[in-house]
């Protein structure tokens, strides 16, 4: 009886939350672009440093993981991230590095972290914003009046 009230407190507690959780980013940019068209979604562009910069990292915590995010972008966002770590260990592959190089001079040329860039799907950008000490709703409103 113990194993089974733990099993269910595993699936219950632990594993949906988790699953409801997950981000749904696009680690294809051709393919996103293409998705986002398809869909006729808003193609969000990140600029990240994801092992150094605070307020990216406080962006994750709060917007990205939010459940209420994740719901509404699933619907309505294709996402990308470009990240841009600094820590040996977090070294990312050279194609995947010099992809992101290239997508930070076209849409991140003076180097901000965070960035986000929004674009409509047919990759117009329509805005640029960054972190804010905010609530996901408010954030997915900021993000949606452009």
């Amino acid at each position: 009886m113990k194993k089974k009230i733990l099993f269910l407190f595993y699936v219950l507690v632990i594993m949906i939350p988790f699953n409801l959780l997950a981000q749904d980013w696009r680690t294809n940019w051709d393919a996103a672009k293409v998705e986002a068209k398809k869909e006729n979604k808003k193609l969000i562009l990140v600029f990240s440093g994801s092992d150094w910069c605070i307020p990216c990292i406080k962006l994750e915590k709060e917007i990205w993981k939010d459940p209420t995010f994740n719901e509404y972008a699933k619907k309505n966002y294709i996402l990308f991230r470009a990240d841009f770590p600094k820590r040996k260990k977090n070294k990312l592959d050279n194609s995947i590095q010099k992809r992101n190089d290239m997508l930070a001079i076209e849409y991140n040329p003076n180097g901000y972290f965070p960035l986000v860039v929004v674009m409509d799907s047919n990759e117009n950008v329509l805005g640029r914003l960054g972190y804010e000490k905010t609530l996901p709703k408010d954030y997915i409103s900021r993000i949606n009046q452009f």
